[in-house]
């Protein structure tokens, strides 16, 4: 099983403004590294030695982890790759909550766009970045209706190729509640072009589990 997202505030003592603003310039950064061509070589190193330099005055390495225990969802969000707005890695998808999500269900919808450094096929989305944000929006979609869980099965089903560099939307509900288990859905659209849709499987975890996996939750 996979983590599924929390869908609960970035924390506050790590989500700072000011980190969010390095992780932006971080991600230029990246977008630069991916699409830059005809550099001479002289120019790549010298920018790579800052990188480097950069990176020892931040921290060094971890090879252990993130070295840190999260004590509740809000706590390792910011460190999303799909809607963390401290990670350098992720596409800045940006949510709200919805009334009307799909088919007239309350679930969340959201919104952003993927660059360069999530090429699959030339000129678009990497399948398995859009599994990876699916499987996102749905564990968010599954907390806005009160029904935490984690990630047993995904079925994404490709409709059309998703196009680099427009804004997406993504819409996602649960579905239904079988007891421990949430079944929740969720499309994506390239403005009117459904691209993509995934049927995922979560189980709300024991107690026990959750606390050993996710510290006390704010809710317990």
């Amino acid at each position: 099983m996979s983590e599924a997202a929390p869908g609960l505030p970035d924390s506050a003592d790590f989500a700072t403004p000011e980190r969010a603003r390095l992780a932006e310039a971080v991600r230029e950064l990246i977008d630069a590294v991916m699409t830059s061509e005809g550099d001479d070589a002289a120019l790549l190193l010298e920018v790579a030695d800052g990188a480097e330099a950069l990176a020892q005055r931040l921290g060094r390495r971890r090879e252990g982890g993130a070295g840190y225990r999260p004590q509740s969802h809000g706590e390792y969000l910011p460190r999303s790759p799909v809607v963390g707005q401290a990670s350098p890695l992720a596409p800045r998808i940006e949510w709200d909550n919805s009334d009307t999500a799909l088919d007239g269900k309350p679930g969340i919808e959201a919104h952003g766009t993927f660059g360069a450094p999530y090429e699959g096929p030339p000129g678009h989305v990497h399948g398995g970045m859009i599994a990876l944000a699916f499987d996102e929006v749905l564990g968010i979609a599954n907390i806005a209706a009160g029904h935490p869980g984690m990630t047993a099965r995904l079925t994404v089903h490709y409709r059309k190729p998703t196009p680099l560099f427009h804004e997406l939307h993504f819409r996602a509900a649960v579905d239904r509640i079988e007891g421990r288990r949430i079944i929740s859905r969720a499309e994506l659209w390239d403005g009117d072009t459904l691209t993509a849709q995934a049927d995922g499987l979560f189980v709300r975890p024991r107690p026990e589990r959750a606390l050993e996996i996710f510290g006390e939750l704010p809710q317990d």
